[in-house]
């Protein structure tokens, strides 16, 4: 029962860390053009 006192807040410092990225990943125009570049691999 102790471990979950140390795994809860990890888990949620884990969460807002990837939610960060994502935001930033998208906000950041990483997910742009995204049909260009398959397109470029299969030519």
């Amino acid at each position: 029962m102790e471990i979950l006192f140390i795994l809860v807040p990890i888990s949620i410092i884990l969460n807002f860390a990837v939610l960060i990225f994502l935001r930033w990943a998208i906000f950041s125009n990483q997910y742009e053009k995204l049909d260009k570049e398959a397109r470029r691999i299969l030519e």
